[in-house]
């Protein structure tokens, strides 16, 4: 989301940034934590519905084909650069250093799991997908945006888009009566599609939340932290932005899992070959150690140098590596932002429509907050309606009410 600190003052945003400023403190749990469990795990899910037959458009920095959205079909139908660069399927076979938000988010919420043996499936496994970047790794403009939410628009009948996901803001504040962005995601609802936004990582200043999460028809959602395992019984809050909006609405309406989040590193990149190395290094025997320092120099660098030394040292360097990073494995890091908590009440979406097709945004909408349940000791500013429940969401969206 957008750091914008000023209003009426652009600045840049910077997916980094977000990362930096949404990182919650580690807490005793936190410490030497097992691996995430995958969303369906920790939230549940109707296993009828697969979000199959619905199409959800994406806006974002960039994307990637990921294996967990192209094999083994491929469900992306459409990738689009409205900034300058090249469009077509052909265009996301590389990455670059805008890639990694569009493909973490679009992944979380519509990701099969294919690199993980089914193991960190979405909600939604099934949905297809339409990518549209609105920016670059440094900013996404508020314009951007406006002109992204207008594409979706004006393709929504060729593609059959249904929902259109939305984890980045605007540059400033701004009225909802008045701000081109807000009104574009008005109009988007009134043409049938369902609208879900992040609504931000800024908790630390009570009444900011940026276009597009402040416009009243937006689904707008917050963040949670169970540590990434519910059995633990801890849901602690998250450090979503949150309302007063500047024209008095409440925002978030919903929140769901923002943290201990499993998303797929982007392949070809730095971060890549640190969590390949390090992961074998974790799994190798003590006499494979130095073979495969000696076969990966300048990889790791605190790893370079500890070719033929004691083993243990080499092990202290790797779980540092592995808890620093993020890592969970090769192909899966730890991520955390209501970036990545809006694309699962988007795949929470997808399932209810496949449920029930006729359901338009108003009741799209009116189900979720219906049915989510208000969380004890979070204030209400912070959680509006409380957690979304996709069970009971999708049992109320077959019903039709």
């Amino acid at each position: 989301m957008s750091s914008a600190v000023t209003r009426g003052t652009p600045i840049a945003w910077n997916p980094q940034e977000e990362v930096r400023l949404s990182r919650p403190r580690v807490v005793p749990e936190q410490a030497g934590a097992e691996p995430p469990l995958s969303v369906p795990e920790r939230l549940g899910t109707d296993g009828r519905f697969t979000g199959r037959g619905v199409v959800v458009a994406f806006l974002d920095s960039g994307f990637y084909a990921h294996p967990d959205l192209t094999r083994p079909a491929n469900r992306i139908l459409e990738y689009v650069d409205l900034v300058g660069g090249r469009s077509g399927m052909e265009a996301l076979a590389e990455p670059d250093v805008s890639s990694w938000h569009g493909m973490m988010s679009s992944v979380v919420a519509g990701g099969n799991g294919a690199l993980s043996g089914g193991r960190y499936s979405s909600l939604a496994p099934e949905m297809g997908l339409v990518l549209v970047k609105v920016g670059h790794a440094a900013r996404i403009k508020h314009e951007d945006i406006t002109l992204g939410i207008r594409w979706v628009i004006e393709n929504r009948e060729r593609h059959g888009i249904r929902v259109l996901n939305v984890s980045c803001g605007g540059d400033y504040e701004a009225s909802y009566l008045v701000d081109p962005l807000s009104r574009a995601a008005e109009d988007a609802v009134r043409e049938g599609i369902v609208v879900v936004s992040a609504v931000g990582n800024r908790g630390d200043r009570p009444g900011y939340v940026l276009p597009p999460a402040s416009t009243p028809a937006v689904i707008s959602v917050g963040g949670l932290n169970d540590l990434g395992n519910p059995a633990l019984g801890r849901l602690l809050p998250y450090r979503s932005s949150f309302g007063p909006t500047v024209d008095g609405l409440q925002k978030p309406e919903v929140v769901t899992l923002a943290d201990f989040l499993a998303a797929p590193i982007l392949p070809g990149t730095p971060t890549a070959r640190e969590a390949e190395l390090l992961t074998a290094l974790d799994a190798a025997p003590d006499s494979e150690l130095s073979r495969i320092l000696a076969e990966n120099p300048g990889v790791y660098a605190p790893l370079d140098g500890l070719e033929g030394k004691q083993p243990y040292l080499v092990r202290q360097v790797v779980a540092a590596g592995l808890r620093d990073g993020l890592v969970i494995d090769e192909n899966y890091k730890r991520v955390d932002g209501t970036s990545f908590a809006a694309p699962i009440v988007t795949s929470i979406v997808a399932q209810m429509l496949e449920a029930n097709p006729a359901l338009g945004p108003g009741e799209v909408k009116r189900i979720l907050l219906r049915t989510a349940q208000r969380v004890p000791g979070i204030e209400l500013d912070r959680q509006g309606w409380g957690e979304v429940r996709p069970e009971a969401a999708v049992v109320a969206a077959l019903q039709g009410r």
